[in-house]
């Protein structure tokens, strides 16, 4: 597969993974010109892109179900890169609505305006379509577990991902998709856990804490997936599918107690909320098939020290979120989490 991109559509770039895609494209790709196509909702932030030069990117604020627009865009592009997403289940259950509209029908948008204009399109996508393993079970996801997703957020994702699959069987659309475990790094919304947490600390806030905390998540740095991702879209096989993984796993209560301890609080300091309805126990992902086939492998191996990094970001940057924590808290406060 040729890998001679000149220009792609990121879509979804202004959100958490998305932008560390952008700078990560732009830091280590001087060839292709980026074009960000984002809505903008809660979760995209337009200062994510902030110190990305002007003749590297251009930003179009916009919705990828809006075809027209897509029209304008996809046919000076050589590839879409497709982040945009509803992403949050606690927002999911509390309203599928906006989930089905950004995740299923924007894809499908996505996908006509790929197989009108032969454009390269990679679909991202999230190990949450597998829905969960046991906590005993030594078992991990592989790109043949059957899916199985277990929330309204996770059932679009799958949803999605079938659309990718049959547009490549029966229109030929050069696609491929990623599935991947829990990204951590900089840019993240502070309604995820691990900036949730950091950003209760710094604001002496008592972190929350749901269930048991023994519910397990498979971390990995988001420059580790942008990698990943350009290495799938470079040299993957059109239809195949990857899975992106670090070998991260660890349990939130491993992870809470991590980063009380190195923003020096005592490993007890929070407090336990009831837990989520439907929240899945383990997610476990088995990436050789990406590191056999297309030779990729993950650079943030130390977990503590991508901690440490992530920590020193938020803290350097409470302009970012600062505005934003008040609301976040509050929500979660009337949710009773």
């Amino acid at each position: 597969m040729s890998n001679a991109f000149n220009s792609i559509i990121v879509t979804g770039g202004a959100g958490f993974i998305g932008s560390n895609f952008v700078h990560w494209v732009v830091d280590n790709q001087p060839g292709v010109y980026v074009t960000v196509l984002d809505a903008l909702t809660y979760a995209g932030n337009r200062e994510n892109l902030n110190g990305i030069p002007e003749n590297r990117m251009t930003f179009v604020h916009g919705n990828i179900c809006d075809s027209e627009l897509l029209e304008q865009l996809v046919p000076e592009a050589d590839a879409i890169v497709h982040f945009a997403a509803e992403s949050h289940n606690d927002n999911s259950i509390a309203d599928p609505e906006p989930f089905i509209r950004t995740n299923v029908e924007g894809t499908y948008c996505l996908l006509e305006a790929a197989r009108k204009h032969s454009v390269r399109f990679h679909h991202i996508s999230t190990d949450e379509v597998y829905g969960d393993l046991a906590l005993d079970d030594p078992a991990r996801f592989t790109e043949d577990t059957p899916y199985h997703p277990s929330s309204p957020y996770s059932s679009t994702k799958a949803s999605s991902d079938m659309l990718v699959r049959a547009w490549h069987r029966t229109y030929g659309v050069n696609a491929t998709i990623s599935n991947c475990s829990n990204n951590y790094g900089p840019r993240q919304h502070i309604e995820k856990f691990i900036p949730r947490q950091i950003t209760n600390i710094l604001c002496d806030i008592r972190p929350k804490l749901y269930g048991d905390g023994l519910n397990v998540r498979d971390w990995i740095h988001t420059e580790d997936h942008s990698s990943a991702v350009w290495a799938i879209l470079t040299q993957g096989k059109a239809g195949e599918t990857y899975l992106i993984g670090a070998d991260g796993e660890k349990n939130n209560l491993e992870v809470l107690r991590s980063i009380l301890s190195r923003m020096g609080k005592q490993p007890d300091d929070f407090d336990w909320v009831r837990d989520r309805p439907g929240h899945d126990r383990r997610y476990a992902i088995d990436s050789s098939k990406l590191r056999r086939e297309l030779g990729w492998a993950p650079i943030h191996t130390n977990f503590d020290k991508g901690l440490d990094a992530t920590i020193d970001w938020y803290s350097n940057n409470r302009d970012w979120w600062v505005s934003a924590k008040e609301a976040v808290e509050a929500k979660y406060a009337k949710q009773g989490q």
